[in-house]
């Protein structure tokens, strides 16, 4: 792979002479600015290696280098190593921005290509504006992957579904009527949704074009009476076409959004996002178009009570599932049957898939055994799958897609007896996972401003993790979504109730373990003061964490007795579901801690 890998940076050098670009960009990017893509949109991956979800090359004629974040830092060491390839850690102290990067590296007067269908609106912006303030010109036609991959996957044609409003609990046509009000507020008559899951959400459409993500590859454009899906015709079967029909949804081949939008009257003012919005694909749009936020993301993110009811449910079948699971590793493990961690991702799938309105997996496994697990998106492959043995702890980050509700979970388990390193720094981060999962705000509250209630108690011994406390997740469709986030970076976007948000603080140690706990959490009403509405947090996952991990001299009375009913509810829930053996299990799981049973 290595030697290949030099071969195609030898390809795009050529292709990079022959347009006269002196550096080129290649992010991991779609024209809908997906951050999980179809394979036909893996530039980065084909002229790079590096497999992991967020990162940039940037190739110049003499030197190449990928910018990624924390999370993937261990894994694209690992797969850059002997590609020529430089790896940039973002977020590091003195790692320089690839703005700076470039500017550093090139004389005025030089030339930076890209692929603007790869770059959002705002992401051209910025760059165009750093780099022609130092001389530097930037053309956004430059594709040299049309000649140099040429068995590239082609685009997919999966046929789309409709998802049910007995799981959405809300129509199309309501939806659109929505949207298309809130757009009015923003001087728009139509809007233009890019974003795979925007469009999936409104039309209640779903599909398999995207790996883990139920989501369909086209465009939708909503006017007054005039509206389309640009979609390529073999993936609409006769339902799908007459459902569209109904909902008043005209449709037009994939490709033609630019000729589309070209045509439209001089007085149509159209909204497109600038972050979720490709710029050639809007550059037809000229002052008709209407730069803004996306009203969906805030709609979509926040759950109605269908969804809500059907996400509880997901989550007692994906308990059952669970526990099933890890009744088949400790029974292996037992058994001295040979267990690698990618079987885990198998056994886990399994259990899954037996589960009513399973769908699929929600991500790639994560099944990270001893030094493995501080690899933060870790996904075994051949040549790492390392064989489980009964010591040391394992980290497994999972989660399905079910017809009601999309599912992430990660337990740190110990294999054997841990140590006591292992238990405080274990406990440490359940503390902080216990404070956020207990935290009490006012509306108007956003994610940044809880984050520290994660992380203090591993502040306080000068230990931290890089990357997020809290994502947005979807209902049947993406794991990852906003407009909500709970990290360090600001983000304007409030914590509403409805939304549903991961809780997942960690802790990595490389080479030795990773320890991460997650549960996805709903934002509900707690109470009304003189002083406003306050917030909670329900605690919506259930599957018990690891008793043998936790240190309880470190913990209060409260931390214990918030473990004690967590656990008591787990058993409660799941115990009807599971036949005499799987409950003796479950019971074993979730006897309650005390200071006294150490």
């Amino acid at each position: 792979m290595k030697t290949e890998i030099e071969s195609r940076l030898a390809a795009l050098r050529k292709e990079m002479e022959k347009a006269g670009v002196a550096l080129t960009i290649i992010p991991h990017a779609d024209p809908h600015q997906s951050e999980y893509m179809s394979s036909h949109w893996h530039l980065r991956g084909f002229f790079s290696g590096f497999t992991g979800s967020a990162g940039t090359l940037v190739a110049g004629m003499d030197e190449a280098c990928l910018w990624t974040d924390s999370r993937y830092f261990l894994q694209a060491g690992l797969q850059l190593e002997g590609t020529g390839i430089s790896l940039m850690k973002e977020g590091i102290p003195g790692t320089p921005t690839i703005a700076e990067y470039i500017i550093s590296r090139l004389p005025a007067g030089s030339t930076v290509g890209i692929d603007g269908m790869q770059f959002s609106i705002n992401a051209e912006r910025e760059l165009r504006s750093e780099l022609e303030s130092h001389g530097i010109k930037l053309v956004t036609d430059f594709a040299p992957a049309d000649t140099i991959w040429t068995d590239r996957p082609a685009l997919p044609d999966n046929k789309a579904f409709i998802h049910e409003e007995k799981y959405s609990g809300e129509s199309a046509a309501e939806k659109i009527a929505k949207i298309l009000e809130a757009i009015k507020k923003k001087g728009a008559d139509a809007i233009l949704i890019s974003a795979l899951d925007e469009l999936a959400w409104t039309l209640n459409m779903r599909g398999s074009d995207v790996k883990y993500n139920p989501v369909v590859t086209a465009f939708l454009y909503l006017g007054k009476g005039d509206s389309t899906l640009f979609i390529d015709g073999i993936k609409l079967d006769d339902k799908v076409k007459a459902y569209l029909a109904t909902n008043g949804i005209a449709t037009a081949p994939y490709g033609n959004v630019a000729e589309f939008l070209a045509s439209l009257p001089e007085s149509t003012h159209v909204l497109v996002d600038p972050a979720s919005t490709s710029s050639a694909m809007v550059k037809p749009l000229g002052k008709r178009m209407v730069t803004a936020k996306s009203p969906i993301p805030l709609m979509k993110g926040t759950k109605n009570d269908v969804q809500i009811a059907g996400i509880r449910a997901a989550m007692k079948r994906d308990g059952v599932a669970l526990v099933k699971a890890m009744m088949d590793i400790e029974s292996m493990l037992s058994e001295g049957k040979p267990l690698t961690e990618m079987e885990i991702g198998r056994i886990l799938t399994k259990r899954r898939s037996e589960q009513p309105l399973y769908f699929d997996d929600s991500f790639g496994t994560i099944a990270g055994y001893r030094g493995h697990g501080a690899i933060v998106h870790y996904e075994a492959t051949p040549e790492s799958n390392a064989t489980i043995k009964p010591d040391g702890l394992l980290l497994i980050d999972s989660g399905a897609q079910y017809l009601d509700g999309t599912t992430d979970i990660t337990r740190t388990i110990s294999l054997g007896n841990p140590t006591d390193e292992e238990r405080h720094d274990f406990t440490l981060v359940m503390k902080g996972h216990i404070a956020l999962g207990t935290a009490i705000f006012p509306e108007g509250t956003r994610g940044s401003q809880l984050d520290v209630l994660a992380r203090r108690f591993l502040w306080n011994e000068g230990k931290s993790y890089l990357h997020g406390t809290g994502h947005g997740v979807g209902h049947f469709l993406n794991v990852h979504e906003g407009p909500q986030n709970i990290r360090l970076n600001e983000n304007p976007a409030t914590l509403e109730p409805g939304m549903l948000t991961s809780n997942e603080p960690g802790l990595y140690i490389t080479d030795k373990y990773g320890i991460r706990c997650e549960n996805l959490v709903l934002t509900v009403p707690a109470f009304t003061t003189d002083f406003g509405k306050f917030y909670k947090f329900e605690t919506v996952t259930l599957f018990p964490f690891d008793l043998k991990l936790f240190d309880v001299t470190l913990m209060t009375d409260d931390e214990v007795r918030w473990l004690n009913e967590y656990h008591k509810r787990v058993y409660d829930t799941l115990a009807p579901e599971l036949d005499a053996h799987e409950r003796a299990w479950l019971e074993h799981k979730t006897i309650p801690l005390t200071k006294n049973n150490q």
